[in-house]
């Protein structure tokens, strides 16, 4: 079993939790599913509870409520189309030029993976509910720990010193999750720990929290621990730079400004807070990759634990959905030895990337053999390329405790990605030093063992996209970036499937942003729907 941060021993609190804040939760269009009372003073008579709840704050990003892996603590939404980083990893990546989804009875994937959905799509619920949930707990932690709420309940000086940092995390989730909600939806239920509880809450476009965001990360950058210097599992100071320098290197598509500049900042501060590269590229992806070298990269894990945290995350899905049908290949990989029965297979675009001078690299991990590259019929799961980056396999040739939910930590954040975003945003104007950025590309390309290093004159925008594509697949990236680069809407990238089309066709601009659920439209009525949907 894993050691980590454990939000598994908060499962029972996190319950407890949950019933305390019906009332604050149902402004952001959340309703938790338990039926439990108990008052937060209750709760916090043990000193020990504040940690506790922290860590179901955490717990929120891998689990759909208390009670195995099946349940949901949010009321009408299914576990499998809530849990946060596998919506994530759908929204980001299965949309886009990535991956393919081989069933498309399950609820949501169809319309996601053929650029078809509307307002009425589970997946965009249970992202948009899941991220709120986010920040109903993190505004109520923050509301719970006050100074005047500590004073009136005696809470020990050791404690209270603690907490500051508590605080500070619990903003920064908070933070994360607007982030996400600007990001995929352009605008969210906006609610702090100082509106009052039962209040109708107002709605924030991307502007504001855009400026919520950055703010919000700067205010708290003194009480974050260092980068590195936390508990595996919770964040610190390099969380708060990664999602400064992801704002900033988007900002020209959050609110048409040129902050590239501030991304080579905060990509400097976050290089220069002790990450290193994993020793294998594989290390980031497998069931110790808390423990491996991986640790030194990966600067922010979603937490998975076949054992403690069973739930059908993204690396359970990935890593069950891309045993192959044909090859039946799931021994090799720590499950099951048919998976998911080749659930998930490599759209056409991304096994192109990997051409000859990737054959050796160790990020291509495509197995090709008796498979066309096309995906003609989706259904059919012996055609398209499959794909065994994630892994729950040790680094050490064990295995992870549970044949299908598996151990193996999804690497939401790591170096890499930073290395990636300075060498793009020094490209677009933003300083720095391009031998410095060449330095980066080919730090990682030597890391996977691809002696095709680059020169300065070949470190071009172009380049850089497809970089991202070879060393962050399946990451949850990839939507993101082709917005960026002006390649995920209209007809000048096409892609297999994409708008329904098995060779790809175009797709209208306002795909860039996701259609508000109309549920939560419903719930709130300050919300408007998105234009064009």
């Amino acid at each position: 079993m894993k050691t980590r941060f454990k939000i598994y021993k908060t499962i029972g609190v996190l319950s407890l939790f949950l019933a305390t804040i019906t009332s604050c939760t149902d402004d952001l269009n959340i309703i938790p599913n338990d039926d439990q009372t108990i008052l937060s003073d209750e709760l916090f008579k043990n000193e020990t509870a504040y940690k506790q709840v922290l860590a179901g704050i955490y717990a929120n990003l891998a689990l759909t409520g208390t009670d195995g892996a099946g349940s949901s603590n949010l009321k009408n939404i299914d576990a499998g189309t809530s849990q946060f980083g596998r919506v994530l990893l759908y929204v980001q990546s299965l949309s886009a030029d990535e991956m393919i989804w081989s069933y498309e009875n399950d609820p949501g994937t169809r319309e996601i993976q053929r650029n078809l959905w509307t307002a009425q799509n589970p997946l965009l619920l249970g992202m948009f509910s899941r991220a709120h949930l986010s920040i109903a707990l993190a505004n109520n932690f923050l509301r719970e720990t006050t100074d005047a709420k500590l004073d009136e309940r005696g809470v020990s000086t050791s404690v209270r010193s603690d907490i500051v940092a508590y605080r500070a995390e619990a903003r920064l989730m908070r933070a994360m999750a607007y982030y996400y909600m600007m990001d995929i939806f352009g605008k969210a239920n906006f609610a702090t720990e100082d509106d009052a509880i039962n209040s109708q809450p107002a709605v924030a476009d991307r502007d504001e929290l855009f400026a919520f965001i950055e703010s919000e990360l700067k205010a708290i950058d003194t009480d974050l621990i260092a980068p590195r210097q936390n508990e595996y599992g919770r964040a610190d100071k390099g969380v708060a730079y990664m999602i400064l320098a992801k704002i900033y290197l988007n900002a020209e598509v959050y609110i048409g400004e040129n902050r590239y500049s501030d991304c080579i900042t905060y990509c400097e501060k976050i290089i220069d807070g002790g990450y290193s590269l994993a020793t294998n590229y594989l290390h980031n992806f497998m069931a110790d990759n808390n423990t491996n070298s991986a640790m030194n990269e990966i600067i922010f894990p979603i937490i998975s634990d076949g054992v403690s945290t069973q739930n059908y995350g993204p690396t359970t899905v990935m890593i069950n959905g891309s045993v192959g049908s044909l090859e039946v290949n799931g021994e090799e990989v720590g499950v099951g030895a048919a998976g998911w029965g080749g659930a998930l297979r490599v759209r056409k675009q991304l096994a192109d990337l990997f051409g000859s001078s990737f054959a050796n690299d160790d990020r291509n991990t495509i197995i090709s053999e008796n498979r066309p590259i096309d995906i003609i019929d989706i259904s059919d799961k012996d055609t398209g390329y499959i794909i065994q980056k994630y892994s729950n396999a040790t680094s050490t040739g064990s295995f992870g405790t549970d044949k299908t939910f598996v151990d193996t930590d999804f690497p939401l954040f790591r170096l890499a990605d930073v290395y990636l975003m300075y060498a793009e945003a020094h490209l677009r104007g933003g300083g720095g030093s391009l031998t410095t950025a060449v330095g980066y590309i080919n730090a990682l390309r030597t890391r996977a063992n691809n002696s095709n290093t680059i020169t300065s004159g070949e470190l071009t925008l172009d380049f850089i996209l497809d970089e991202r594509a070879r060393e962050l697949h399946w990451e949850a990236h990839r939507r993101q970036d082709l917005i960026r680069f002006g390649r995920f809407t209209g007809g000048n990238y096409n892609w297999a499937w994409k708008g329904n089309g098995s060779n790809g066709i175009s797709i209208p601009s306002y795909f860039n942003i996701y259609p508000i659920p109309t549920a939560s439209i419903g719930a709130n009525p300050n919300l408007t729907q998105n234009l064009g949907y």
